[in-house]
C-alpha cells in the first residue's frame, strides 16, 4: 500500500490555506497544519481525526522554525510545503505601524519560514516549495505600498531560491501563486474588482500544485490583467489614480 502523501500548510485557519487543506485531506494526504488561532486549529483537526496533525504558529516569531520542525515531525515528514500566511492593507496615509507590520510578516515572517523549508529539502533531498504571493507584486500600487513592495520581494525570493536550488543541483520543485482578488479577511474593507471565491481558488491551487507550475496567476482574467500591467510604462502608471 503507497503510504499517503503529506504536505503542511501554513496559516490554514481561514480563507485560501482552509480551503487548501479541506481539498488535500478529501484527497487522502496527512496533514499539518499551523496558525496563530489555537481554537481553529482544533476545530479543523475535529473535522479530519487521524488526518491532520496541529502546530501554533507565528512566523514573525523567532521559534517559528522550529515549532516547524515539531509539526514535520507530527505529521511523519514533508512531501509539500505550502506558506499561505500573510497580511495586507490599503495605507494610502502611510501609517508606519501597518507598514512595518506588513514587512515583518510579509518579508521577514515568509523569509523565516522559506528558508526553514528549503533547508528542510536540501536535507531530505527533494520537495516541492510552494507559496501563495500576489499579482500586487507586479507593479507598485499606491494604494497599498508595503504590501505590493513585499509581495515583488517574495516573488524574487523564490525566483532565487529556484536559481540556487539549481546550482546546488537540489531536485526542489517551486511554484509561486500570485492570485487576483480573493473573497478573504485580507479585503474586509474596500470595493475591490473581480473578487473571486476562496472554494474557487484553492481547487486551481491544488491544480497548480499537482502539476508542479513554476509559477502562476489566478485565474484567466487576472493573467490578463497582468500581461497588460506590465506593459504600462512607468511615466504613465505612475499617473494612474489606481485605488479601490
Amino acid at each position: 500500500m503507497t503510504p499517503a502523501k503529506r504536505i503542511i500548510i501554513i496559516g490554514a485557519t481561514s480563507g485560501i490555506g482552509y480551503e487548501i487543506t479541506r481539498l488535500y485531506c478529501k484527497q487522502g494526504w496527512q496533514v499539518g497544519i499551523a496558525g496563530r488561532r489555537t481554537e481553529l486549529l482544533a476545530k479543523i483537526r475535529s473535522e479530519a481525526p487521524g488526518q491532520v496533525e496541529t502546530v501554533q504558529l507565528d512566523v514573525t516569531s523567532p521559534d517559528a522554525p522550529e515549532k516547524l520542525a515539531e509539526l514535520i515531525r507530527k505529521v511523519g515528514g514533508m512531501d509539500i510545503f505550502l506558506l499561505s500566511s500573510g497580511v495586507g492593507s490599503q495605507n494610502r496615509m502611510l501609517n508606519p505601524e501597518i507598514e512595518l507590520a506588513t514587512v515583518q510578516t510579509n518579508t521577514a515572517g515568509f523569509t523565516r519560514m522559506v528558508v526553514a523549508a528549503y533547508n528542510y529539502f536540501k536535507e531530505q533531498g527533494g520537495g516541492q516549495l510552494v507559496v501563495i504571493s500576489s499579482i500586487a507584486g507586479t507593479k507598485g500600487l499606491g494604494a497599498a505600498p508595503s504590501y505590493s513592495a513585499t509581495k515583488r520581494y517574495q516573488n524574487t525570493y523564490i525566483e532565487a531560491l529556484d536559481q540556487l536550488a539549481q546550482m546546488e543541483k537540489l531536485p526542489i520543485v517551486f511554484t509561486d501563486i500570485r492570485p487576483g482578488f480573493v473573497k478573504t479577511d485580507l479585503l474586509k474593507s474596500g470595493k475591490y474588482p473581480m473578487l473571486m471565491k476562496p472554494e474557487y481558488v484553492a481547487r486551481k491551487i491544488v491544480k497548480a500544485i499537482g502539476r508542479k507550475k513554476r509559477r502562476v496567476v489566478i485565474d484567466w482574467k487576472y493573467a490578463v490583467l497582468v500581461f497588460f500591467w506590465k506593459l504600462i510604462p512607468d511615466f504613465i502608471w505612475r499617473r494612474l489614480p489606481i485605488h479601490n
